[in-house]
């Protein structure tokens, strides 16, 4: 069958499965302050206006997190399911359970139908959302993997973008439309990635992995040597990947207690923590409920649909600065990318709490319809809060957004890739669903103090990222085992240097190994010369 080897094609057709969580933020984000959506899972009655006031903050905060809850099972699955069926057949089963999902979300009569069927969805997110970052990590080339990985955040910029103004366009249609119809038609995207996949390849490493070796070298050839099987980066890459994929044949049996063991908890720590400190960073506060702290900063007086039209510049903001990342990430290193992303996303929140602590008031009685918009503040501090919001997106999305994604998977070896991100993605959906749900009574109950927590949390992660994450940009996977002394956390194998001094260690690895075989770069150069060399 006929296969695209162009690895900008594949990265643009695997990430529409990242495309499938941003649609689901949205579209929830989006609706939840309509009219038709509080109507229809009315759970408190009406206001004194006659004006539906919806499901309870409790409930409202178990439908959100219902999507993160099945992404969270969907994730630790994932891992088993990658490994037995590859990676893009793992992504493509995604793509079918997403389409089940949102029929019935799209069908739903009442709260259990909609909780149900976000949790199918939640499921599917979860499997596309750990394998995505793995199908891609194992066919880029190191010096283009970053940002092939950032494709993923950025799909999801997008499909937060698109399904925020198809809500934004269908708030206006009378009647359970409004919602139904943009909850029908994002099982579109699912469609085009389960058929997009067909013609793509399967990870060559995954192949090796299950000695189907023509295979591997007929992808690598596909996409890496231009239609020769001779290249020198073919023939390199695949005696590298047939060393590791020996090896560890040889060395260990694959399961998740491995990546608890003393030889790999450092990196299983390292690779969970990217994914929870990137919901800790309080993004869900500005994506989720967005349209409760614009309602608290006054943009909702003028109508229940005003507040929806600023919410979306904070999503066209998020996909600008995403490509950034796309463009330099690799160049500018993945630790002093999250450091500055902590950074200015704790000033951010800190400067967001001052001004809800010092300018806020009580609403008045009816004045905002869920108790989790529990601040009103207008004039200068109201305009200076959406603009730090603003600030604080725009400093997430070329930071700590792609980096998170790209980050795990280059982590760890062959043997454990695939269960070692799904184990690490579903810590990211363990604490999606938490914060999903407590935002709302957070707001109802601790007010201003919601921001003072993840304030926190940014300066934790900053010193967490200084002292223990090394730097791996621009290294071959297989390279990077020599990275990690698991042993010490922090500290390069047999070298001893610390995390916040690895940006350059590359020369000290060769030196290591020259006495002991050829390295990969004179392993390059070997097979040129040769390449050029008379018969």
């Amino acid at each position: 069958m006929f296969k695209v080897g162009n690895i900008y094609f594949i990265a643009a057709v695997a990430v529409i499965g990242g495309a499938l969580f941003g649609f689901d933020i949205s579209s929830m984000s989006a609706i939840i302050s309509t009219q038709p959506y509080l109507c229809q899972f009315n759970q408190r009655g009406h206001d004194i206006n006659g004006l539906c006031l919806g499901p309870t903050d409790d409930v409202q905060g178990g439908i959100t997190a219902a999507m993160p809850g099945g992404s969270w099972l969907g994730a630790l699955v994932s891992g088993i399911v990658s490994d037995m069926f590859g990676r893009k057949r793992s992504i493509q089963i995604g793509s079918i359970i997403w389409i089940i999902g949102s029929v019935i979300v799209c069908a739903s009569v009442n709260i259990p139908m909609l909780v149900v069927g976000r949790i199918i969805n939640g499921f599917s997110v979860g499997v596309c959302s750990a394998q995505v970052p793995v199908y891609i990590s194992e066919i880029a080339p190191p010096s283009k993997r970053g940002r092939l990985i950032g494709f993923q955040q950025w799909a999801i910029t997008w499909g937060i973008l698109i399904m925020f103004f198809i809500c934004y366009g269908c708030s206006f249609i009378r009647g359970n439309a409004a919602f139904r119809l943009p909850w029908g038609l994002q099982a579109i995207p699912a469609l085009l990635l389960f058929l997009g996949l067909c013609i793509l390849p399967e990870s060559p490493r995954w192949l090796a992995k299950k000695d189907r070796w023509d295979e591997t070298t007929q992808v690598l050839t596909l996409i890496h040597g231009k239609g020769d099987p001779t290249s020198p980066w073919v023939q390199n890459e695949l005696h590298e990947i047939r060393e590791v994929v020996e090896f560890e044949r040889a060395n260990a049996d694959v399961s998740y207690f491995e990546l608890f063991t003393l030889k790999m908890i450092n990196r299983t720590s390292i690779g969970v923590f990217t994914q929870i400190w990137s919901q800790l960073t309080g993004m869900n506060v500005m994506m989720y409920y967005i349209t409760y702290v614009f309602t608290m900063a006054g943009l909702a007086s003028s109508g229940s649909n005003a507040v929806l039209l600023p919410s979306g510049i904070q999503f066209v903001i998020n996909v600008v600065m995403t490509v950034p990342a796309l463009l330099w990430m690799d160049a500018w290193g993945r630790r002093p990318t999250l450091l500055i992303g902590a950074f200015f996303m704790c000033l951010w929140l800190c400067v967001n709490a001052g001004l809800f602590a010092v300018y806020s008031r009580k609403p008045f009685p009816g004045e905002f319809t869920s108790t989790a918009e529990s601040m009103a503040v207008s004039g200068a501090p109201a305009k200076a809060i959406i603009a730090s919001t603003y600030l604080f997106v725009a400093s997430y999305a070329p930071t700590w957004g792609p980096v998170s994604w790209a980050y795990p998977p280059e982590l760890f070896p062959l043997r454990l890739r695939g269960k070692a991100v799904a184990l690490c993605t579903s810590a990211n959906w363990a604490f999606n669903f938490a914060l999903a749900y407590f935002v709302p009574p957070a707001f109802a109950n601790i007010t201003w103090k919601v921001y003072v927590i993840f304030a926190t949390f940014c300066a934790a992660m900053f010193l967490h990222v200084f002292f223990l994450f090394p730097e791996t940009a621009n290294k071959p996977l297989e390279e990077l085992e020599d990275i990690f002394d698991d042993t010490k956390p922090g500290a390069i194998k047999n070298i001893g240097i610390p995390a916040w001094k690895t940006k350059n260690t590359r020369h000290l690895v060769l030196r290591r190994e020259r006495n002991q075989e050829l390295s990969s770069k004179e392993k390059m150069e070997f097979h040129e010369e040769q390449a050029v060399s008379p018969a």
